[in-house]
């Protein structure tokens, strides 16, 4: 028989009478740590075994909780034991999760005695109401990607400077360096401490095994920017009059913009050393593309057909049932591909199925750029093996394309259908080379622009020989190949 036992947030005269009641008639008791009130005065009172030389030798938190469980089960083999943990038995007490995992295997009975948990008292000394909007709490060892602070937060197990310090790392992210953090430490003991620190300072805080941050956000992050975008919507004329359709020009070019963001990002990223000054750039312009997101959602759930949130739950629905390779199917184990290639052939067949299409054609949108929409359809092509085998057969096809546009010269006619062909074979090969064809053609025009000015700024060029004009040019390629540009 194992009996699990809160010790409450403090001393023993915080925790329920049965449970210091049976603490104190129990054969055998075991605490997690005798560095808490409540298991410092019942080791006055009687025979205690703290398990905190476990904590010195484990290689780390997984393996403390593993080793406390055993000598818990362990010691259950021998006789009826009650094995005491800070708080409630059932808040953040890993160890307690393993031990009744194991203890239902052993046929072990368990019973569990609840205690006021450090929450409780914290919720006293800090005034914060959980049914007032809600609350959330997470352990700052291990934060949530993304972190999300729509609500009032309760970061726990806040007990040293390395932890402390990666949270407020996290915190500054989307927080003004002025806002305020709640540091509670020792809540409900005699010590209580509750101190109201700037995010920027907290770091200089003292912390604890008993220390907890309260953060009371406001509107930041995600959840800011949904709710920001709501008031706007009511408040601000222009947000309010517009629709779907006024919208859709705005998406276009945000996604352009940050396209353009995009093009500025070293070769390669994120490998290497990053560009920090240009992915700034890409921050910026992913929000606009984000709020663009958030504005149609928010005019649908006005409809009363979906909101956000299920915009996103749908998408991530569609990740998982393309991806068997990773999920599975119907929870099946995942099956087997024979490397990226395969992957996207089964992507076409899977999305096929879903679109419930005619054919691989089907639903490009002819709206696209064409250089995209050839690179497409293409891939679309390619995942049932009609493709070449090598970039170097595609670069044959385009020197005949290119062959045949020559001939075509002289015929005007043709030449709109040749030039086609030949920008058709390039979108290929660059598909070939793993390269994005759009990107590509942005980059060569960027270059063009830049060079030109650079001949703009030797001086006017109207009316110059064709001779001076790519002397100058070359004189720009040549100081644009000193500057890496």
């Amino acid at each position: 028989m194992i009996t699990i036992v809160g010790l409450g947030p403090a001393g023993i005269d915080e925790m329920t009478v049965r449970g210091a009641r049976l603490l104190e008639q129990a054969g055998r008791v075991i605490v997690r740590t005798i560095h808490h009130p409540a298991a410092a005065e019942l080791a006055e009172l009687r025979p205690v075994e703290a398990c905190d030389d476990l904590y010195e030798t484990a290689a780390n938190f997984d393996d403390v909780y593993q080793r406390i469980a055993t000598r818990v089960l362990d010691a259950a083999e021998e006789g009826p034991v009650a094995y005491a943990v800070p708080g409630h038995p059932l808040m953040g007490e890993r160890a307690v999760a393993l031990i009744r995992r194991e203890a239902g295997r052993r046929r072990v009975p368990i019973e569990l005695v609840a205690a006021p948990s450090f929450l409780d008292a914290l919720l006293v000394g800090t005034g914060l109401d959980p049914f007032d909007g809600g609350v959330q709490v997470l352990d700052a060892r291990r934060l949530p990607v993304p972190l999300l602070l729509g609500l009032p937060t309760v970061f726990v197990q806040v007990d040293s400077d390395l932890v402390l310090a990666e949270l407020q790392g996290k915190l500054l992210d989307v927080l003004e360096p002025t806002h305020l953090l709640t540091v509670v430490s020792d809540a409900g003991s005699d010590g209580e401490s509750v101190v109201d620190v700037p995010v920027a300072e907290v770091d200089q805080a003292a912390v604890g095994p008993r220390t907890s941050i309260l953060l009371r956000p406001g509107a930041v992050g995600l959840p800011g920017l949904l709710a920001v975008s709501k008031r706007l919507r009511t408040e601000c004329p222009w947000d309010a009059k517009q629709t779907h359709h006024s919208l859709a020009r705005h998406l276009i070019e945000e996604a352009y913009e940050l396209m353009e963001a995009v093009a500025g990002l070293p070769a390669g990223a994120p490998a290497g050393e990053p560009d920090v000054a240009a992915y700034l750039e890409v921050e910026e312009e992913l929000g606009d593309v984000l709020l663009q997101v958030v504005f149609h959602a928010m005019l649908a759930a006005e409809a009363g057909v979906f909101d956000i949130e299920s915009v996103a739950e749908q998408h991530r629905r569609k990740l998982v049932s393309r991806h068997p390779h990773v999920f599975g199917v119907d929870g099946g184990p995942p099956i087997e591909v024979d490397g990226a290639p395969e992957v996207s052939r089964n992507w076409e067949k899977i999305k096929q199925a879903e679109k419930q299409r005619d054919s691989l054609m089907d639903d490009v949108p002819v709206a696209m750029p064409a250089l995209a929409r050839a690179a497409k359809l293409q891939r679309r092509a390619s995942s049932v093996g009609f493709d070449w085998d090598e970039a170097s057969d595609v670069l044959a096809v385009l020197r005949s394309e290119v062959d045949e546009l020559a001939g075509a010269l002289e015929n005007a006619g043709a030449v709109e259908h040749e030039l086609g062909d030949v920008l058709f074979s390039i979108a290929n090969l660059a598909r070939h080379l793993h390269v994005d064809p759009e990107m590509s053609l942005r980059q060569s025009v960027d270059r063009f622009a830049a060079r030109f000015r650079a001949m703009e700024n030797m001086g006017e060029l109207s009316g110059l020989p064709l001779d001076e004009l790519n002397r100058r040019w070359e004189l720009a390629k040549a100081e644009a190949a000193d500057t890496g540009d």
